[in-house]
Formats: structure tokens, C-alpha cells, sequence
């Protein structure tokens, strides 16, 4: 039988590069205070225990030396949080498959001791780090299915649209985004890092950037529509502040299945934002109804190769224009 509410909480942190041990201590702090005001579910940021951008950089063994299998000590000690405080905890890492292959990966820990794992399935973040092929919705003690999907994977409308299909109502959508250097010529750009390390003088001018089109309004353009388009609630985690040449904008936000914006924040510090959710909403939520009025039967060119399509680090940094002029 599904709840009728469910206590969330969403997540943003600035990581230190490598540094598993403060990473997993500003974990601990944020569930303590998330089981103090009794938060079930708990997200955190894409690849927030290893960090993240500065694993462009590394060396293959650079990246072996940050990942962990999903019963190494990272995820033995979230698991344990997750029952300390009988919450659900989800936490973004570097996982070093059983078949020897890295994946930017998103375990939720379960109260239970169990945990539900997610590969990313456009992984660019190193040539070393493979992609998933699966994915992942599952059920949860609260009577609701979730899904997880790491950030680019929520940029393509096909994967929400499947998890929804799968019978999602909750999507975890963990990020490292806000201020990057987007092909695009109305995509994100780069926040000046001056912006960032002054912040504590000038709080007005990275506030503009945080909330501006490198930031909030970026996302906007179209995570409100993932929800309301398939009827589901989405939990936005993200990281904050300098990540080496970039800044992540943070906006911790969850969104209900209207699209609407129930708690965010754009301070420009580390920050939780907790809502507790009517589940109730689901059912007769707009996006719910308008999927059962597909024609499945219309749409086979969804699942046929256009003969354009790119690998995940190609379509991500690629700078080629995607319909070339003669």
C-alpha cells in the first residue's frame, strides 16, 4: 500500500577532490540533521564521495585508485548511516564493477541494509569510465516506485520517459552542473571564480550568477517538464562552488508532478532543502494522464538509429555543428 506522504530531502555540498574521508563526514553531518527533522529519503550529488571534475584529468590509475566495489568501505559506511537513522541515504561514486569496468555510479542505501545501484548511462567524465545499460526503477517500502538517473542521463527526454513507463513516481536526479562551458551557444557558460572566492564580500553577484541562465534558469529551460510530462516527483541534488576551473550552482530542488517547485535553495554555501510530499498528487497528476493517451504503435522511430547518434564523451564535448551547413 502506497504512503500518502514521504519526508524528502535534497543535498548540495562542495566535495574536496579525492578526499573520501571529508566527504563522507559532510554526509554523516546532513543526514544527522535530515534524521532530526525525519527525512525517509535523503539525495546527495553525483559522484560526491570521490568528487568529480577533477577526474578529468587523472590517469587510468588515477581513477582506479578512487573506486570502490559496491561493498567496499564508502557504501559499508553509508549503509550504515541508512540504518542508523532508518533512512533512505543516496550517494554518487566512482564503482569499480565486479566485471573490472569503472562506472559513475548512484547507490541508494536502503534502512534495511540493502541498496539500489545505478550506472550512469552517458558517462563522459573519463575514457576509462564506461557507461550503464540499464535502467534502474525499483520498489520502495513506501509504496512507490523510484528511478535514479545521473545527471546528463535526465537531459535526454527518452530516459525519463521510460523510467515513467516502468512505473516511476519518484526520480532521483543527482548532478554536478551550474557554470559549464556548454557548446551551445545558449547553453551554460563559465562563472568567473572570482565570483565564488568572493562571495562572502560580494554575496549579490554570485547569488545573480546562481539564480541567472548558468544556473537556475538553466534549469528551468526543463527539469520542471521531465516532472510534469510523466508525472512523477524529482529530487535535484548538485554540487556547489569551485569544482578546479568550473562552479556548480547548486539549487538543491525538489519539483512535485506538476512541475512545480515545492523547497529550493540558491545560497552559495553547502544546504539542505527538505518537503514532504503528497503522494496523493501522482495518480491524476497531468503528465500521468496524458501517458495514457500514447500510440506506442507510432513510435518505433524512437528506437531506430537516425545514424547520427554520438558516444556520451562525443555528444558531450563535441564542438561540431549537429546539422552541417554544405
Amino acid at each position: 500500500m502506497r504512503n500518502s506522504t514521504l519526508n524528502v530531502a535534497s543535498v548540495q555540498f562542495q566535495h574536496k577532490a579525492g578526499d573520501k574521508a571529508y566527504n563522507l563526514s559532510r554526509i554523516a553531518d546532513f543526514a544527522a540533521q535530515a534524521a532530526s527533522q525525519g527525512v525517509q529519503l535523503l539525495a546527495f550529488p553525483e559522484m560526491c564521495i570521490t568528487g568529480y571534475w577533477h577526474v578529468t584529468k587523472l590517469s587510468r590509475e588515477g581513477v582506479a585508485g578512487l573506486a570502490e566495489p559496491l561493498y567496499g568501505p564508502s557504501i559499508k559506511a553509508v549503509n550504515k548511516l541508512a540504518q542508523q537513522y532508518q533512512m533512505a541515504i543516496g550517494i554518487g561514486l566512482i564503482e569499480l564493477g565486479e566485471d573490472g569496468h569503472f562506472y559513475n555510479s548512484y547507490v541508494l542505501c536502503m534502512p534495511d541494509g540493502t541498496h539500489h545501484c545505478h550506472r550512469k548511462l552517458h558517462a563522459f567524465e573519463h575514457e576509462s569510465i564506461h557507461s550503464g545499460n540499464q535502467f534502474t526503477v525499483f520498489d520502495t517500502p513506501w509504496g512507490i516506485r523510484i528511478a535514479i538517473l545521473i545527471c546528463w542521463d535526465n537531459n535526454l527526454v527518452e530516459n525519463v520517459r521510460a523510467c515513467a513507463l516502468l512505473g516511476a513516481s519518484l526520480l532521483l536526479a543527482p548532478h554536478q552542473t551550474g557554470g559549464t562551458n556548454s557548446r551551445s551557444p545558449h547553453g551554460m557558460k563559465p562563472i568567473a571564480l572570482e565570483k565564488w572566492q568572493q562571495r562572502h564580500i560580494h554575496p549579490a553577484a554570485i547569488e545573480a550568477e546562481f539564480k541567472g541562465p548558468n544556473g537556475r534558469e538553466w534549469l528551468l529551460r526543463w527539469l520542471p517538464a521531465r516532472a510534469h510530462d510523466n508525472g512523477l516527483f524529482i529530487i535535484f541534488s548538485n554540487g556547489v562552488g569551485q569544482d578546479e576551473e568550473e562552479i556548480r550552482t547548486g539549487n538543491a530542488m525538489i519539483i512535485d508532478p506538476y512541475g512545480r517547485i515545492i523547497n529550493e535553495t540558491w545560497l552559495a554555501q553547502d544546504a539542505m532543502v527538505a518537503a514532504v510530499l503528497d503522494l496523493n498528487l501522482i495518480n491524476m497528476s497531468t503528465g500521468q494522464r496524458w501517458i495514457r493517451g500514447r500510440r506506442p504503435e507510432l513510435y518505433g522511430l524512437l528506437t531506430e538509429s537516425s545514424g547520427k547518434e554520438l558516444d556520451a564523451r562525443e555528444a558531450r564535448f563535441s564542438t561540431a555543428a549537429t546539422h552541417p551547413v554544405d
